[in-house]
């Protein structure tokens, strides 16, 4: 079986969270439960280091406007994973090409994360900070849920992250506005910071 569906579902959560992608595949490499994991993310180091980042992910991630400046840092991060597990991925299977492999998974690693960083802005216009919480949990679940099924059924997984990712772009496009509240308040906020700086230093 070509391990293409397993690439896109893994790119599509990997722009999610990367970390987690790459501690459930080691996970399932490790415990004997898949043949289709690489021993590179079965390596003990790759999963502490995966483990450790992914358990830092889920605090800033559900921490108003610190998700935000983490989605920021991780727009490079996030695809590079991608691209990086498609690779191995199509390494192991030899079904299909490691540049093409990474392609894929790097492109659906991008799209998803575009759809997490702007329904996080969007979320974050809100006064409220429990929106963050049930967002995060719920982006956790998904992808924990869908890379464990994607282990045992590669096809379906795929159609069920085309789904999501198409209905994420779609819901980003009607959130533009909250998007837009939300950078014109961050904006505002680093003003006032630099003006209150600026007042706190001079000697007059």
């Amino acid at each position: 079986m070509s391990v293409l569906p397993l690439v896109f579902t893994s790119g599509w959560a990997s722009g999610v969270n990367a970390y987690a992608v790459v501690l459930l595949l080691g996970v399932f490499g490790a415990t004997g439960l898949s043949d289709d994991v690489p021993q590179t993310l079965q390596r003990p180091e790759v999963l502490v280091a995966a483990g450790v980042l992914f358990l830092c992910e889920a605090v800033a991630d559900k921490i108003p406007y610190v998700d935000s400046a983490w989605d920021s840092v991780h727009t490079v991060v996030r695809p590079l994973a991608g691209a990086w597990v498609g690779a191995l991925l199509a390494g192991q299977s030899g079904s299909l090409s490691d540049v093409a492999a990474g392609l894929l998974g790097g492109s659906t690693a991008l799209a998803s994360h575009t759809v997490k960083a702007g329904t996080r802005m969007a979320v974050n216009a809100s006064p409220e900070p429990f929106s963050n919480v049930i967002v995060s949990l719920a982006e956790d679940l998904g992808v924990g849920g869908l890379v464990t099924f994607a282990m045992f059924h590669p096809g379906a997984a795929a159609i069920i992250a085309g789904v999501l990712l198409l209905a994420g772009l779609t819901v980003l496009f009607f959130l533009v506005s909250r998007i837009r509240r939300f950078l014109r308040r961050r904006a505002q906020r680093r003003e006032e910071r630099r003006l209150t700086g600026r007042t706190e230093s001079s000697p007059w």
